[in-house]
């Protein structure tokens, strides 16, 4: 089960450490070409939802590399469980019924949290 957990969470991990990274460094202008949601919404909460991306992908690895808080995993993968559906339900409110990243990344985010029970 650890191994598993280490698998999926780590590839959970790096996508929303690149993703949520992306958003709180670059503008408008050049988040544009992959996600055109950016228009809708204050660069401000751009940026806040990138620093939730970097923070939750933390807290998928280091609370059960240390061993403090290790229910912290758990919390970060139900996160990413609430943050995707509320993703798709933007990109299904602009229109856009590409969804299918959504929808893999919540199949993911839940089988990590299923995973992370057994830091528990």
């Amino acid at each position: 089960m650890h191994l598993a957990y280490w698998l999926v969470a780590g590839l959970l991990a790096l996508f929303y450490l690149y993703g949520g990274g992306v958003k709180l460094v670059r503008s408008r202008d050049s988040l544009r070409p992959m996600m055109a949601w950016v228009d809708s919404m204050p660069m401000r909460a751009v940026r806040g939802i990138g620093l939730i991306e970097v923070l939750g992908a933390i807290g998928l690895l280091l609370p059960p590399l240390t061993g403090i808080a290790p229910w912290l995993a758990l919390a970060a993968a139900v996160g990413f469980v609430i943050l995707q559906f509320a993703a798709t339900g933007v990109h299904l409110r602009m229109g856009d019924r590409r969804i299918a990243l959504n929808l893999t990344l919540i199949a993911l985010a839940g089988v990590t949290v299923w995973l992370a029970t057994t830091w528990l």
